[in-house]
């Protein structure tokens, strides 16, 4: 039998966490630093946005950036609304690292309870 739509997200969630906890997003990749989401296994687009806009990761978009190049640098990963995108303005790689971790931590408790 072929996993639910919820087990797809879960196992996309832990993938991304592993990856995450390996240090992947720390690994340059040729000419730029791995970007959030973008360059995981989570992304179907490869890094070029979201193919026809489909995405794992959209049921957690506000309905405003739905329709942006990579909605998912939009997800609010903090109590605060921070996002990769703002984070990446104004934050560290630690601190954005730190906030896609408790982030993908607490959807996965969510989605295991």
């Amino acid at each position: 039998m072929p996993p639910s739509e919820h087990e797809k997200l879960l196992l996309a969630l832990k993938s991304e966490l592993e990856f995450l906890e390996k240090g992947r997003y720390r690994e340059p990749l040729a000419w730029r630093p791995p970007l959030i989401f973008e360059d995981s296994p989570i992304c179907s687009g490869g890094g070029a946005g979201c193919p026809g806009g489909v995405c794992v990761l959209k049921r957690f978009v506000p309905p405003e950036y739905q329709e942006a190049q990579t909605p998912c640098r939009h997800i609010p990963l903090t109590d605060k609304g921070e996002t990769v995108e703002s984070l990446y303005r104004t934050g560290t790689h630690e601190e954005l690292e730190t906030a896609l971790r408790g982030w993908l931590v607490a959807r996965i408790k969510e989605l295991e309870g």
